[in-house]
Parts: structure tokens; sequence; C-alpha cells
């Protein structure tokens, strides 16, 4: 449910079903699922019949699709919740799996494959899914995250042996050993949010297509430059002399003060950017607060994730959730600040800083 171009990420991914002819869709749902059942309710308002079944313990994706057996009676289109695509895979996926050529799966092309499942093809044929490999690779085709399988992929997953949390790829290595899984190629958008700076990315490329600005909003003063490639929702409240740079979402109520600057960001529903404030390649969350004059610089920064250090990422700073920014306050090139955290005025936030901590100066 993080928006992206000011509408939840799962809500793209629908919309891409939507517009072929399936006219079906079971949602797994779990953690703070109650937010995605009133979005999209019964699917009505999308031409659709949406289901809801419950994986109350996140076990992986495997583990996920198992979830459905109970409301699936043929086959079907297995879609990640985190990655977009175009209808046309879908419709392929759809096609295939109507032909009874199954298990398949789409396999596209990146850039940094070894972010992702590695896929080695003999023809049109999968013979292996390397999530994540360490070493260097071989090829760039990638796991595409859509699936055509039929009911007997659910004793499959059963008699998967995987440590950990089962993922439906662990299942599909091993029906690939059988030489039973297809690929179907595809070379259309694949926009994927794995990590934080991914949304960044996202976001610029899906901001195009946001849909007319809602009637009631947004409400912009005097001498504001706005770039073409800025989608505001309604009720956004921008003060005289500010400046939205391009690749910019700021969401419903979002409120943004007289002289600030916000570009390359996302800035969720009910934030404030306070006046002059400087906000760029960065994500501030809902009800977040970011004080007069403080200052996100942007640019290429370096991000810890778990152990991982990642360099040159576009993602200067990271504000979450009901988090306050002090007045005049800095945060440093990749810093992370938790929800709820409260920094005084004047500070400097670097690296991560967890919810809920009060930084005070001195």
């Amino acid at each position: 449910m993080v928006p992206v171009a000011n509408r939840p990420l799962l809500e793209h991914v629908v919309e891409a079903v939507t517009a072929t002819a399936i006219d079906r869709i079971v949602l797994v749902v779990g953690y703070e699922q109650e937010r995605i059942r009133n979005h999209f309710g019964d699917g009505d308002d999308w031409g659709v019949t949406i289901e809801y079944v419950e994986q109350t313990t996140q076990l992986g994706t495997g583990h996920a699709v198992l979830q459905a057996e109970p409301v699936v009676d043929g086959p079907f289109v297995v879609l990640n919740g985190d990655r977009i695509v175009e209808p046309s895979v879908v419709t392929q996926m759809r096609d295939r799996a109507l032909d009874g050529d199954l298990p398949a799966m789409a396999v596209t092309s990146a850039a940094t494959p070894r972010e992702y499942g590695v896929v080695t093809l003999d023809g049109d044929r999968v013979t292996a899914i390397d999530e994540k490999p360490e070493g260097p690779v071989e090829t760039n085709q990638i796991n595409a995250g859509v699936y055509g399988l039929s009911t007997d992929v659910f004793d499959a997953i059963r008699e998967t042996h995987a440590t950990g949390e089962l993922a439906i790829t662990a299942t599909l290595n091993e029906l690939a050993a059988d030489e039973t899984l297809s690929a179907v190629r595809y070379d259309g958008r694949w926009l994927d949010v794995s990590n934080l700076w991914d949304l960044l990315t996202v976001n610029a490329g899906l901001i195009g297509e946001s849909e007319a600005l809602d009637p009631d909003g947004p409400t912009l003063g005097d001498s504001v430059t706005v770039a073409d490639d800025v989608a505001l929702a309604g009720n956004v409240r921008v003060g005289p002399n500010v400046t939205l740079g391009g690749s910019t979402s700021l969401g419903s109520n979002a409120t943004v003060e007289a002289g600030a600057v916000v570009e390359n960001a996302v800035v969720f529903p009910d934030a404030v950017i306070g006046a002059g404030a400087v906000v760029r390649d960065a994500i501030v969350a809902g009800n977040a607060r970011i004080g007069p004059n403080a200052t996100i610089a942007g640019g290429p920064a370096t991000v810890v994730v778990g152990d991982a250090v990642h360099h040159g990422v576009e993602l200067a700073g990271v504000v979450g959730d009901n988090a306050a920014v002090g007045a005049g306050s800095t945060l440093t090139d990749g810093a992370v600040v938790g929800d709820d955290v409260d920094a005084d005025a004047g500070v400097v936030l670097d690296g991560r800083v967890e919810s809920g901590a009060v930084v005070r100066r001195g």
C-alpha cells in the first residue's frame, strides 16, 4: 500500500490484471491487511471480483501461494505484489495457463541481475533459478515474478525441501530440474520495489500516468514553480515561492510551506515540509514533519541495509511515519529516520535512527 505516483503500489499491479480478460483476483494478505481490504473491497470499482485469503505468518512466497489452494480450482496466474508489469505479460501467462503449457514463468532482463533471481535458460526452458547470487553471473535474465501454474503446484510446494521461509522459486527450481518449467520472455516495463530507493525510481517511472488532479485540490500559492513530472493529490497545500522539481509526488493533505524546495521526492499523505526546507532524493512518510530550513540535500548516498552496504544510491534520506525533524536540522546522505522519531532543531541525523528515538542537541 506504499504510494507511488500517489496511488498504492498494489493498485498498479491490480490494474495490470484488470486490463486483461481475467475477472477474478485473490489477494493473499497478512500484516495490516485491513488497509488492503478497505481499499480494494470486493473489486467492484475495478470491474472484477476480488477475494482475500490470509497468510497469518509470513513464511515466504511459496507458503503464500499455498494459502490460496482452497479458492483455486483450475489453472491460475501468480504475480508479486511489489513488481509492476504491463498487462501484456499477464495476458501471455493467462493464455499459457489456458493452453495447459504449465508451469511457466516470465523472464526479463535486468542491468543488475545479481539483485534478483538469475535465470538459466535452455531455449524456452528454465533450467535453474539462482536467488541473488554472490559470485559473477553469465546472464542478465531474471525472474520477472509472473507465473502460470496448475493446481498440481500445491502438492509440489508441500514436497519442496527448503530451510527457513519457503519461496515459490524453491519449488520452481525443483520443477526446472525435471525439465517441466517453461519460460515466457518479456521485454516490457518491469519496475520493482525491493529497496527503499527503488520507490523513487518507480515513482518517477509512473508519475506521468497519474490521474487528473482531485477537484478539491491542490492549493498553490503565488510564484510556485512546478515541473511537468509532478503529481499532486487532493487537498495538497503549497505555499508561495515553492519549487517542486521533477519526479515528485505529494500525497493527499500534504503541505509544503513558503520557499521550500522539493525535488525527486515521494511525500506521503499528511506530511508537512516547513518553510525554506530543502528535500531532494528523499522519502517523507505519512504525517511526518520536516521543520523550517531543514535540509536533505540530495545526491548519491551510501545506504546500509542489514549487513549490506550499497554505494552510489539515489536516496539522500528517509523520514518515517509521524517523525518530527526540527528546524534547521540536516539529514546526511543516506540517513534513515525511523517512525515516531523526535529530533531537536539544528541536529545532524546520520545513518539509521531507530523508531521512537529522541534526538537532542549536545
